[in-house]
Parts: C-alpha cells; structure tokens; sequence
C-alpha cells in the first residue's frame, strides 16, 4: 500500500483540534490548532541546524496540505 505523504485526522474527543499527520521519516502528528507537535521517530542524532530547517518546512507543508484539502471541501 502506498500512503500519503500527509493525513488528516480528527478525535471526538477533541472536536476543536485540528490534526495533520506527516507518515514519511521523520513521522509525526501535528495539531494545527496550537502547532503542538508529537513525533513517532528520535531524531535527535541528525545535524541540528539541517534537521531544524527540514522539520520547518515539513511543518509548513502540513499546513499547506490541510488548507487544499479544506478548499477541496469547499468546492
């Protein structure tokens, strides 16, 4: 199976959170809502300053992602 780069996911139990999960390397779950973010790998032994700019722009992906699939919904 191949999965998406990006999912949206959402909780009942938390109605007002807005979820985006990234599946490649490095995985996490980010909540738009506060841009809290939870990550499934240690990336700790990566260069600091690459790994920094890459989450940034990872992060900043998750956000373009979820405002195209919402224009989808509008459509």
């Amino acid at each position: 199976m191949n999965l998406p780069k990006f999912l949206l996911a959402d909780n009942s139990n938390n109605p007002e959170d807005i979820f985006v999960l990234h599946t490649e390397y490095p995985r996490f779950l980010i909540n738009l809502k506060d841009d809290e973010v939870e990550w499934f790998e240690d990336v700790s032994g990566e260069n600091e300053q690459d790994l920094a700019n890459e989450l940034e722009n990872l992060i900043e992906l998750a956000g373009t992602f979820y405002d195209e699939e919402m224009k989808q919904y509008e459509e």
